[in-house]
């Protein structure tokens, strides 16, 4: 059985830190490309950023770029996206992915990051 389950998110204020957590099973995460996809309200799904797990090469989108860190945890099948200086655009839910090319073969059921002072 396949199972991604995000946690970590909250509320934060604008500049603030969050650590974002997505346990990963029923499937190979060490040779996997992991994604953060997110849907702030009223919007469509943004890719936000991607590790390879097997080669460790990572993605952002620019708009994320210096202020996100992806990284994994392979021993443990655990993706992590730590966030700092949080902006209120960041307000979305986050939701981990596994795939490539836009192909998502798997999906957590999203955690909500809200940016408000």
């Amino acid at each position: 059985e396949v199972q991604l389950v995000e946690s970590g998110g909250g509320l934060v204020q604008p500049g603030g830190s969050l650590r974002l957590s997505c346990a990963a099973s029923g499937f190979t995460f060490s040779s996997s490309v992991m994604n953060w996809v997110r849907q702030a309200p009223g919007k469509g799904l943004e890719w936000v950023s991607n590790i390879y797990t097997y080669k460790n090469n990572t993605y952002y989108a620019d708009s994320v770029k210096s202020r996100f860190t992806v990284s994994t945890d392979n021993a443990k099948n655990t993706l992590y996206l730590q966030m700092n200086s949080l902006k209120p655009e960041d307000t979305a839910v986050y939701y981990c992915a596994a795939g490539r090319g836009g192909q998502y073969n798997y999906w957590g059921q999203g955690t909500q990051v809200t940016v408000s002072s």
